[in-house]
C-alpha cells in the first residue's frame, strides 16, 4: 500500500490525538527506519496550515508540539455547543498563577511575600488539579519548602510555545501588573471576574 502525503498522516494524527503531538511522537507513527525529519514534519505542518486559512480550524504550535484547533473567532458559537458554564478562578489564583509562571521555580512563602497575604491550600490545590502547577524540588533552607514551577499543560492551555513567549516583565513587585499581564494570556471563558474568592478574603482579613 502506497503511503498518503505526509501531511494527511499528520492531519489524521491530530484529529485523532485530539492534543498537542511533539516531533518524536509524529515520528513515532512510523517505522524506525522510514520516519520523517524534523525539517519535513515542520514543512507539512505548514502546508496544513496554508490550506487552514480562511477555515475554522487552525494548527497551533504549543509546548514544543503542533494541535489543530478551532480558531479563536469561532469561540462565540462553539462555546454554545457546551451549556456548562466555563470555570471562572479568582484574582488570587491568577495571581498566584502569574507570579509561578514569571518567577519559577518559587515557594509558597516567596509568593506570599510578592502578594503580601496568605495562599491558601485550596488555591494551590486549584492550579494543581488543573494540571498548570507541580513541585520540582525543595528549597534548601530550613524547613525545605516545596518548589513550584508550570507545566507542559500550562502551555498547552494558554496557547504558548514556551515561557519566553510570556509578556515581558521585568519584575513583578506590583501582583495587579502580574495580574493584568497574565490575563492577555486567558482564553475568554477564564477571564477573570471582580468577586473575590472566599479563599481571598479570608487572606485579606489576616493583612
Amino acid at each position: 500500500m502506497n503511503r498518503p502525503p505526509l501531511k494527511q498522516i499528520i492531519e489524521a494524527a491530530l484529529l485523532a490525538a485530539g492534543e498537542a503531538l511533539t516531533f518524536e511522537r509524529i515520528q513515532g507513527l512510523f517505522e524506525a527506519d522510514r520516519a520523517p525529519s524534523r525539517d519535513e514534519i515542520r514543512r507539512a505542518v505548514a502546508e496544513l496550515s496554508a490550506d487552514y486559512q480562511g477555515r475554522g480550524i487552525e494548527i497551533r504550535e504549543v509546548a514544543g508540539g503542533y494541535r489543530i484547533q478551532v480558531g479563536a473567532e469561532m469561540a462565540p458559537w462553539v462555546s454554545r455547543l457546551w451549556e456548562e458554564k466555563p470555570a471562572r478562578y479568582s484574582r488570587a489564583v491568577l495571581e498566584t498563577l502569574a507570579l509561578i509562571a514569571y518567577r519559577q521555580p518559587i515557594t509558597r512563602g516567596e509568593i506570599e511575600q510578592v502578594r503580601g497575604v496568605s495562599v491558601s491550600t485550596s488555591i494551590v490545590r486549584t492550579l494543581e488539579e488543573r494540571g498548570w502547577i507541580r513541585v520540582v524540588g525543595r528549597r534548601d533552607v530550613p524547613g525545605r519548602p516545596a518548589m513550584y514551577a508550570t507545566t507542559r499543560e500550562f502551555l498547552e492551555h494558554f496557547n504558548l510555545r514556551g515561557l519566553d513567549q510570556l509578556p515581558d516583565l521585568a519584575t513583578l513587585q506590583d501582583p495587579d501588573q502580574a495580574h493584568l499581564e497574565l490575563d492577555l494570556r486567558l482564553p475568554d471563558e477564564l477571564e477573570a471576574d471582580s468577586a473575590i474568592s472566599d479563599d481571598e478574603q479570608g487572606a485579606n482579613r489576616d493583612e
